[in-house]
């Protein structure tokens, strides 16, 4: 992935290898289902989620797992239960690709 300057989350999901497009294109839906009122924009060379006028969510796709941020303490202790068999450290939540999207 050379490019790192995307304008749109289509741009930067299309840049992604063939396994993290299909697992990011399910993410964008199900954010998008979660988050019916956000815009979707580029932010810090990553899709970002805005409402309100402030950026909530983030996510990014990397080389063995895909991740949401920001998970602050509060999101993290809500959903410790949901989120105990994942990495968690400084905002971050890592899924990887190995393993299915479960929606709710």
């Amino acid at each position: 992935m050379a490019a790192t300057d995307f304008k749109t989350v289509d741009e930067y999901i299309a840049a992604q290898p063939e396994t993290a497009r299909v697992v990011l294109k399910r993410v964008r839906i199900t954010i998008s289902k979660a988050l019916p009122g956000a815009v979707e924009v580029m932010s810090y060379k990553m899709p970002a989620y805005k409402l309100r006028g402030g950026v909530v969510l983030y996510f990014a796709g990397w080389k063995q797992h895909y991740s949401l941020y920001p998970a602050g303490e509060r999101l993290v202790a809500a959903f410790k239960d949901q989120l105990a068999c994942y990495s968690v450290s400084k905002g971050t939540i890592r899924f990887p690709f190995s393993e299915p999207l479960r929606p709710n």
